[in-house]
């Protein structure tokens, strides 16, 4: 299992590949990512979507409240990976 430094870089790697203006460095990983980033809902989907191809973890439509910033998607991912 990867360590959350790797996937939070993956996590980012992944959002720059959806919203390539996107300034990671001035991100804050506790706030909302669709807000901080002007991520429309279809970008959180092709996020979501890119997560689980390379993670192999799919997040239900029941837990999107659960995986709003970078760190709780991380952490989302790491536990169930």
């Amino acid at each position: 299992m990867k360590n959350l430094h790797s996937l939070k870089d993956l996590v980012c790697k992944l959002i720059l590949d959806i919203a390539p203006e996107a300034d990671m460095q001035s991100l804050d990983p506790n706030e909302e990512l669709r807000e901080e980033l002007d991520l429309d809902s279809m970008d959180f989907m092709n996020l979501l979507d890119s997560i689980a191809k390379e993670t192999g973890v799919n997040v239900p439509e029941s837990d999107y409240a659960k995986v709003n910033s970078l760190q709780s998607l991380t952490e989302y991912i790491a536990t169930r990976r």
